[in-house]
Protein backbone atom coordinates (compact mmCIF):
# COMPACT_ATOMS: atom_id res chain seq x y z
CA UNK A 1 0.00 0.00 0.00
CA UNK A 2 1.22 3.32 -0.84
CA UNK A 3 2.19 5.46 2.35
CA UNK A 4 -0.33 8.50 2.73
CA UNK A 5 1.89 12.13 2.70
CA UNK A 6 1.24 14.81 4.98
CA UNK A 7 2.61 18.49 4.33
CA UNK A 8 3.65 20.66 7.70
CA UNK A 9 5.08 24.15 7.07
CA UNK A 10 5.23 27.21 8.81
CA UNK A 11 7.57 30.42 9.05
CA UNK A 12 11.21 30.92 10.83
CA UNK A 13 10.33 30.78 14.79
CA UNK A 14 6.72 29.02 14.46
CA UNK A 15 8.11 26.05 16.35
CA UNK A 16 8.07 23.40 13.31
CA UNK A 17 10.74 21.66 15.00
CA UNK A 18 9.34 21.13 18.86
CA UNK A 19 5.89 20.71 17.14
CA UNK A 20 7.12 17.76 15.08
CA UNK A 21 9.33 16.07 17.69
CA UNK A 22 5.88 16.25 20.17
CA UNK A 23 4.21 14.36 16.79
CA UNK A 24 7.29 11.68 16.34
CA UNK A 25 6.74 11.14 20.01
CA UNK A 26 2.91 10.16 19.81
CA UNK A 27 3.81 7.16 17.47
CA UNK A 28 6.33 4.53 16.45
CA UNK A 29 9.01 4.82 13.55
CA UNK A 30 7.43 1.96 11.67
CA UNK A 31 3.89 4.12 11.92
CA UNK A 32 5.37 7.65 10.82
CA UNK A 33 8.36 9.02 9.21
CA UNK A 34 9.35 12.50 9.10
CA UNK A 35 11.58 14.57 5.73
CA UNK A 36 13.07 17.75 6.34
CA UNK A 37 13.22 19.98 4.16
CA UNK A 38 16.39 21.28 6.04
CA UNK A 39 18.17 18.58 4.84
CA UNK A 40 18.10 19.13 1.07
CA UNK A 41 20.33 23.00 0.71
CA UNK A 42 22.40 22.76 -2.09
CA UNK A 43 26.14 23.46 -1.40
CA UNK A 44 26.96 27.16 -0.18
CA UNK A 45 28.45 27.71 -4.18
CA UNK A 46 25.04 26.71 -5.46
CA UNK A 47 23.28 29.31 -3.76
CA UNK A 48 22.34 33.09 -4.65
CA UNK A 49 23.46 36.20 -3.86
CA UNK A 50 20.87 39.07 -2.70
CA UNK A 51 21.84 42.65 -4.29
CA UNK A 52 24.42 43.58 -1.60
CA UNK A 53 26.03 40.24 -1.72
CA UNK A 54 24.40 38.16 1.47
CA UNK A 55 23.87 34.47 0.22
CA UNK A 56 19.63 33.72 0.17
CA UNK A 57 19.08 30.79 1.63
CA UNK A 58 14.97 31.81 1.99
CA UNK A 59 14.39 31.44 -1.95
CA UNK A 60 12.79 27.98 -3.28
CA UNK A 61 15.67 27.44 -5.76
CA UNK A 62 18.06 27.08 -2.38
CA UNK A 63 16.76 23.76 -2.11
CA UNK A 64 17.81 20.78 -4.03
CA UNK A 65 13.87 20.30 -4.94
CA UNK A 66 14.79 17.12 -7.52
CA UNK A 67 16.54 15.34 -4.96
CA UNK A 68 13.33 15.74 -1.86
CA UNK A 69 10.95 14.84 -4.64
CA UNK A 70 12.71 11.83 -5.55
CA UNK A 71 13.06 10.55 -1.71
CA UNK A 72 9.52 11.30 -0.87
CA UNK A 73 8.08 9.33 -4.26
CA UNK A 74 10.87 6.70 -3.00
CA UNK A 75 9.17 6.39 0.66
CA UNK A 76 6.32 6.37 -0.74
CA UNK A 77 6.34 3.05 -2.46
CA UNK A 78 8.52 1.51 0.06
CA UNK A 79 12.14 2.46 -0.07
CA UNK A 80 14.39 3.85 2.48
CA UNK A 81 16.28 6.84 1.81
CA UNK A 82 19.95 8.15 3.10
CA UNK A 83 20.66 11.71 3.08
CA UNK A 84 23.31 13.88 5.34
CA UNK A 85 22.16 16.05 7.71
CA UNK A 86 22.41 19.81 6.85
CA UNK A 87 24.62 21.50 9.28
CA UNK A 88 23.39 25.44 9.03
CA UNK A 89 26.88 25.68 7.52
CA UNK A 90 28.99 25.37 10.48
CA UNK A 91 31.98 24.20 10.22
CA UNK A 92 32.03 22.54 13.43
CA UNK A 93 29.23 20.50 12.79
CA UNK A 94 29.85 17.54 10.70
CA UNK A 95 26.68 16.30 9.29
CA UNK A 96 25.75 12.86 9.70
CA UNK A 97 23.86 10.54 7.54
CA UNK A 98 20.16 10.14 7.92
CA UNK A 99 18.32 6.77 6.88
CA UNK A 100 14.66 7.35 6.68
CA UNK A 101 12.55 4.43 6.45
CA UNK A 102 9.11 4.32 4.65
CA UNK A 103 6.09 4.52 6.85
CA UNK A 104 2.30 4.22 6.29
CA UNK A 105 2.46 8.32 7.31
CA UNK A 106 5.08 10.34 5.62
CA UNK A 107 5.56 14.03 7.00
CA UNK A 108 6.65 16.08 4.41
CA UNK A 109 8.02 19.67 6.36
CA UNK A 110 9.42 22.74 5.57
CA UNK A 111 8.98 26.13 4.17
CA UNK A 112 8.47 25.58 0.77
CA UNK A 113 6.70 22.22 0.82
CA UNK A 114 3.28 23.87 -0.65
CA UNK A 115 4.71 25.86 -2.81
CA UNK A 116 6.66 22.54 -4.84
CA UNK A 117 4.18 21.80 -7.00
CA UNK A 118 5.25 18.04 -6.98
CA UNK A 119 4.81 17.41 -3.52
CA UNK A 120 1.79 19.72 -2.71
CA UNK A 121 -0.61 17.58 -4.97
CA UNK A 122 0.46 14.30 -3.18
CA UNK A 123 -0.67 15.76 -0.13
CA UNK A 124 -3.48 14.17 1.97
CA UNK A 125 -3.87 16.78 4.34
CA UNK A 126 -2.02 20.08 4.76
CA UNK A 127 -0.92 21.42 8.64
CA UNK A 128 0.34 25.17 8.67
CA UNK A 129 2.31 26.15 12.02
CA UNK A 130 1.83 29.75 12.55
CA UNK A 131 2.37 32.68 15.47
CA UNK A 132 2.79 36.32 15.14
CA UNK A 133 5.68 37.61 13.61
CA UNK A 134 7.11 39.56 16.48
CA UNK A 135 6.97 36.37 18.20
CA UNK A 136 8.47 34.02 15.44
CA UNK A 137 11.04 36.87 15.40
CA UNK A 138 12.00 37.12 18.70
CA UNK A 139 12.43 33.25 18.92
CA UNK A 140 14.45 33.21 15.49
CA UNK A 141 16.72 35.86 17.26
CA UNK A 142 17.12 34.00 20.73
CA UNK A 143 17.99 30.66 18.27
CA UNK A 144 20.22 31.65 16.26
CA UNK A 145 22.47 33.47 18.08
CA UNK A 146 22.35 30.71 20.92
CA UNK A 147 22.59 28.17 18.42
CA UNK A 148 24.12 29.15 15.53
CA UNK A 149 26.61 32.17 16.61
CA UNK A 150 25.05 34.67 14.39
CA UNK A 151 25.31 38.10 15.80
CA UNK A 152 21.57 39.94 16.30
CA UNK A 153 22.27 42.40 12.98
CA UNK A 154 23.02 39.56 10.82
CA UNK A 155 19.74 37.91 11.95
CA UNK A 156 17.78 40.88 11.47
CA UNK A 157 19.11 41.70 7.79
CA UNK A 158 18.18 38.21 7.14
CA UNK A 159 14.79 38.54 8.37
CA UNK A 160 14.19 41.83 6.56
CA UNK A 161 15.89 40.80 3.55
CA UNK A 162 15.28 37.06 3.06
CA UNK A 163 12.72 35.53 5.52
CA UNK A 164 9.62 38.01 5.46
CA UNK A 165 9.67 38.19 1.83
CA UNK A 166 9.93 34.81 0.97
CA UNK A 167 7.64 33.76 3.60
CA UNK A 168 4.72 36.08 2.34
CA UNK A 169 5.69 35.04 -1.44
CA UNK A 170 5.66 31.57 -1.05
CA UNK A 171 4.38 30.26 2.30
CA UNK A 172 1.37 32.73 3.43
CA UNK A 173 -0.28 32.58 0.00
CA UNK A 174 -0.94 28.55 0.93
CA UNK A 175 -1.86 29.08 4.84
CA UNK A 176 -5.69 29.45 3.94
CA UNK A 177 -5.81 26.21 1.86
CA UNK A 178 -4.56 23.83 4.96
CA UNK A 179 -6.83 21.24 6.11
CA UNK A 180 -5.26 22.43 9.99
CA UNK A 181 -3.90 25.71 11.17
CA UNK A 182 -2.10 25.56 14.61
CA UNK A 183 -1.35 29.02 16.27
CA UNK A 184 1.62 28.68 18.23
CA UNK A 185 2.10 31.85 19.79
CA UNK A 186 2.12 29.89 23.27
CA UNK A 187 1.46 26.28 23.22
CA UNK A 188 0.15 24.19 20.24
CA UNK A 189 -1.59 20.91 21.59
CA UNK A 190 -5.17 21.46 20.42
CA UNK A 191 -3.70 21.23 17.10
CA UNK A 192 -1.59 18.47 17.81
CA UNK A 193 -4.24 16.17 19.08
CA UNK A 194 -6.47 17.05 15.95
CA UNK A 195 -3.47 15.88 14.30
CA UNK A 196 -2.44 12.61 15.86
CA UNK A 197 -6.80 12.31 16.29
CA UNK A 198 -6.13 12.24 11.94
CA UNK A 199 -3.14 10.38 11.82
CA UNK A 200 -4.75 7.34 13.80
CA UNK A 201 -7.83 7.48 11.49
CA UNK A 202 -5.37 6.95 8.58
CA UNK A 203 -3.55 3.85 10.59
CA UNK A 204 -6.56 2.08 11.01
CA UNK A 205 -7.52 2.48 7.41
Amino acid sequence: MKSQIIGIAGGSGAGKTTFLKSLFAAFTEEQITIVSQDNYYKTKDLQEADENGVINFDLPTAIDEAHFVRDMEALAVGESITKLEYNFNNPAWEPQPIVVRPAPVIVMEGLFVFHYAAIREQLCYKVFLDAHHETRLQRRLQRDETERGYPAHEVMYQWNQHVRPAELAYLEPYRDTCDLIVMNDDHFEEGLKTLVDRIEKILQG
